[in-house]
């Protein structure tokens, strides 16, 4: 057969092949943009590519979320790509310690990080068909990677409500219920939390084991698919200031290259869009800075509609937006995506390679040192993102302190933990460890500090010199619990040994805590120290077994000792060491509470505490008997008037027969005042610029002026108070904003004192006056019982590791 041929008995067959594989309408048995697609629909849509195509498409499951719905990954690419597909990855792997010789694109599609802005994953699979059809020539030297949706458990909380309740036909007329989700809405994951800002942080299953597969793959291009407002058009790069230092101009100037190529398509069919505003590139752990942060060309599209669009509905302009309008804009960029790769993987792969070579950034190592528990939490963290780390042999290193502020040094120890910038990682180890990044504008969408020093609240130098003397940690082997005719003592200074009490609450162990530091037998404790008595677990059953297994699973050294009788402080039939109560715990959920920092309560509470909560929402908090519950947790939120005074009363009755409420950042608002407990907002000083005209342009840069985005400050501890139990005297807090309490008479644990400044992070002149001399965690007498006010927010996104043990205090050493 002669080559021309041959040529044409290929193209033949592929054309049949295409032929006889089915649009995304005629799998599902409805036109696409007509229904919102459940789940496993799309799964099955999938699967049926994989199996139809197989030398074009391998589809794999690399996980499950919370509720046991898959997480999947299409590769495709041309069959003679496919077919070599892991070697295609290894030499592209090369890149980041080498030389690469790789001559193939590589595109991650990232559909529906957001559960309610679910028009992405119909478009994925509009995109898919499209790219193994008619656009197959792409493929040719590129290789597409596409998850359909990141996050399926949002997505099928989202899709089922509006399918419930979506008017038949459906209804464009924006008061009608289609178009108003509940709170509980598929904006989140099981836990309420925001998947898109988990990238850098990982508390989420589906974050963890996302990542495990993108850093096999690297991608030079990556798009986070989103939605944004009804009434806004299309969002696309290249982003908004600030953009973070390391960005590198290639990774902004092939945003242009790439937002210009999907202009041409919008501008042939007369849709509107806009670039260059809102979305920045800053805050580390978003979908597309963390590519960007790791070579990529990290995108953000944001399509006008998100969960109140539905099926269709009428804008503020009299338009009428279809979800077939959406998919059309969100299947256009896909597509363009690929094309600009397609055409430009030779200078994807060389400036790829260059974005991993040395670079001289001002501090080349970073040690930290402190609590043990906090630096293998951290350790754990590095190695989840491959970044290299080891442990000092000893001496010191010099450089910026962070609890100083100023010059300074450390003498280090087989615990202290060292990163330096000269890895492949590197920009991401500057991008999460620096003291304060550089901001070149204030008016940003995220928080503007996060540093992880400060999160761990670890002592820490940032040098300017690589320090070398350093080793890997071989891990502790496991520990055997001591024999004692009389206790056991443990310290309590982590999350780790909260974790440590729950476990051995559940086995009805009986433990004890103390309220002053004492030395006995040469060891010396601190408060809030652990006692476990033979005495007072006589009636458990294999005691010593099931303490083991519990040291086992926290690596926790427990101390045996053979008398209460101490060498100082209090001996342990004091009134000064009390048994711990295992509180039966309740949590305020439903409005007004805020979704994520519901979530952020939640996911503590049960996957990194393991300790029973009862949730009790808000529709039927009146009707629950709270006589039964120790602790109430009012998450933050808008609460307004939502307790009136006769729910105050009942409330501060409650506590008084001594129960703990917790109450978190806006719920304080919803409980002080004159019906309420003696807690007092600080308001701001009157600020004589404002009766000044400005321009109405600058009304935001005004505004700013009384706002903080997310700052780091240095806070000042009374540790003998046991909210503080296991702290220093400072702590580093995230403040979210300037909402500001003043001192309580007594129970100030931590607080923020005169002339505060942030020691990272952006907050406007006017808030940094208003939040001096202020409260941020404290507890209040209130009859036998105690309310204990977060102002900051221990628990944020579930990254603030060193805020957690205040939380854990409030439960177990705040009586």
């Amino acid at each position: 057969m002669t080559r021309f041929l041959l040529v044409i008995v290929l193209l033949l067959s592929f054309t049949i092949q295409a032929q006889q594989l089915k649009t995304p309408s005629e799998f599902l048995g409805y036109e696409l943009g007509t229904e919102f697609s459940r789940h496993h629909e799309v799964v099955d849509y999938y699967k049926y590519l994989a199996e139809v195509a197989p030398e074009r498409v391998k589809l794999i499951e690399y996980g499950e979320t919370y509720e046991r719905r898959p997480l999947l990954l299409a590769y495709i690419s041309s069959a003679e790509n496919m077919a070599n597909l892991e070697s295609i990855r290894q030499e592209h792997l090369k890149a980041l310690t080498g030389e690469s010789d790789t001559n193939k694109a590589i595109v991650w599609l990232s559909y529906n990080v957001h559960g309610n802005e679910s028009v992405s994953t119909e478009a994925s699979m509009k995109t898919i068909h499209t790219l193994l059809t008619s656009k197959s020539a792409y493929l040719e030297n590129t290789v597409v990677i596409i998850d359909p949706c990141i996050n399926p458990d949002g997505r099928d909380r989202y899709s089922n409500w509006y399918n419930q309740y979506k008017n038949a036909p459906h209804n464009v007329d924006p008061n009608s219920k289609e178009h108003h989700e509940g709170w509980w809405s598929g904006r989140s994951n099981h836990y309420m939390f925001d998947l898109n800002r988990d990238w850098a942080w990982l508390t989420q299953k589906e974050s963890q084991q996302r990542l495990k597969i993108y850093n096999t793959w690297m991608p030079h291009v990556h798009v986070d698919f989103h939605e944004q407002g009804v009434n806004n058009p299309y969002y696309f790069a290249p982003a908004a200031e600030p953009y973070h230092e390391v960005i590198t101009k290639f990774q902004r100037d092939f945003q242009v290259t790439i937002g210009k190529n999907h202009a041409k398509y919008f501008d042939k069919e007369g849709w509107f869009y806009f670039t260059k505003e809102v979305f920045d590139l800053f805050y580390p752990s978003y979908g597309d800075t963390y590519p960007t942060y790791n070579g990529a060309i990290g995108m953000t599209y944001e399509q006008g509609g998100s969960g109140r669009a539905g099926l269709g509905i009428i804008t503020n302009i009299g338009d009428t937006l279809t979800l077939n309008d959406r998919i059309a804009h969100h299947y256009t960029t896909g597509l363009s995506t690929v094309e600009v790769a397609h055409k430009n993987q030779e200078k994807l792969n060389n400036e790829f390679q260059k974005f991993f070579k040395s670079k001289n950034y001002k501090y080349k190592s970073y040690a930290l040192s402190g609590n043990k528990d906090n630096i293998d939490k951290l350790a754990q963290l590095l190695a989840d993102h491959q970044i290299e780390y080891g442990f000092s042999n000893g001496g010191t290193i010099k450089g910026f302190n962070y609890k100083t502020g100023n010059q300074g040094s450390i003498s280090t120890n087989d615990n202290t933990l060292i990163i330096s910038t000269n890895q492949p990682r590197g920009t991401m180890v500057k991008v999460l460890f620096e003291p304060d990044a550089k901001l070149s504008d204030s008016l940003t969408y995220d928080i503007t500090a996060w540093s992880l020093p400060y999160a761990y609240g670890l002592d820490a130098i940032a040098s300017t010199s690589t320090f070398t003397n350093i080793t890997s940690k071989t891990n502790k082997g496991s520990i055997s619990i001591p024999e004692t005719d009389y206790a056991y003592v443990t310290d309590w200074n982590s999350l780790k040994d909260a974790a440590f009490l729950a476990d051995i609450f559940k086995k009805n162990i009986r433990v004890r805590k103390t309220y002053h530091p004492f030395t006995l037998e040469g060891n010396s404790f601190e408060r809030g120290s652990l006692l476990i008595t033979l005495s007072d677990n006589e009636s458990v059953k294999d005691l010593k077994s099931k303490l083991q297994a519990s040291v086992s699973k926290f690596n926790k050294d427990l101390t045996a000792v053979s008398t209460g009788f101490v060498d100082s402080g209090k001996d342990f039939g004091s009134r000064y060491v009390e048994m711990i109560t295992k509180p039966k715990i309740a949590m305020f959920s439903g409005e007004p509470t805020s979704t994520l920092r519901f979530g952020e309560v939640w996911h503590f509470f049960e996957q990194q505490l393991e300790y029973p909560v009862t949730i009790i929402d808000s529709d039927y908090y009146n009707r629950v008997d709270l006589d039964g519950y120790d602790i109430l947790i009012l998450p933050d939120g808008s609460y307004g008037n939502y307790f009136n005074e006769a729910q105050l009363k009942k409330l501060k009755s409650w506590v008084a027969k001594g129960r703990k409420l917790i109450a978190m950042g806006g719920a304080i608002n919803a409980i002080d005042g004159d019906n309420g407990f003696s807690i007092k907002e600080k308001e701001e000083e009157e600020n004589s610029s404002k009766n000044k005209p400005s321009p109405h342009q600058d009304l935001q840069r005004e505004q700013i002026q009384s706002a903080i985005t997310g700052a780091i400050f240095k806070a000042t501890v009374d540790n003998t108070n046991p909210l503080a139990y296991g702290y220093n005297q400072d702590y580093f807090t995230l403040k979210l904003g300037s909402n500001a309490y003043e001192f309580l008479p007594v129970g100030n644990a931590v607080y923020l004192e005169d002339n505060t400044k942030p020691v990272a992070g952006f907050a406007g002149n006017l808030a940094q006056k208003k939040i001096n001399n202020t409260l941020v965690f404290g507890t209040e007498w209130h009859g036998r019982g105690q309310v204990i006010y977060m102002v900051d927010n221990p628990l944020f996104r579930g990254f603030w590791e060193n805020g957690k043990l205040f939380f854990a205090n409030a439960l177990f050493m705040v009586d």
